[in-house]
Formats: structure tokens, C-alpha cells, sequence
């Protein structure tokens, strides 16, 4: 059912599932994040640089389903 549907509707139901992700994610790194402020400057620092660039990977399937 998912692959027969309009390339519109692909994009649209892909944008609802991308911020929903992000909302998701953004949530779990500031749980995570407030855990490390007992700790060295750095391990935010570097938890939050990996936490501003993985949360794209686990969306690579959504992004290849909206653009095919």
C-alpha cells in the first residue's frame, strides 16, 4: 500500500514522520545530556555533536521511501 501512493503524499507523510522523529530524539538527548553535566567540559561537548549528526542515520530508509 505504501509504495503505490502519490510522490506528494510520500513527502508529506515522510515530513509528519521526520519531525515526529526529531521530537523523539531531541527529548532523549536532553534526558541523556542533563546526566553529563557532573562530568569534564568535553563529554557534553562531544555527546551533543553526536547527537547533532546520528539522528539522520536511522532515517536513511524514510528518506530513500520519500524520494522513490
Amino acid at each position: 500500500m505504501l509504495k503505490a501512493m502519490p510522490s506528494g503524499a510520500k513527502k508529506a507523510l515522510g515530513c509528519l514522520a521526520i519531525v515526529a522523529w526529531l521530537i523523539a530524539w531531541i527529548a532523549g538527548a536532553v534526558m541523556i545530556g542533563e546526566r553529563l553535566h557532573g562530568l569534564p567540559a568535553i563529554a557534553p561537548l562531544l555527546f551533543y555533536a553526536f547527537a547533532g549528526v546520528a539522528w539522520v542515520f536511522p532515517l536513511r530508509p524514510l528518506f530513500r521511501w520519500m524520494n522513490g
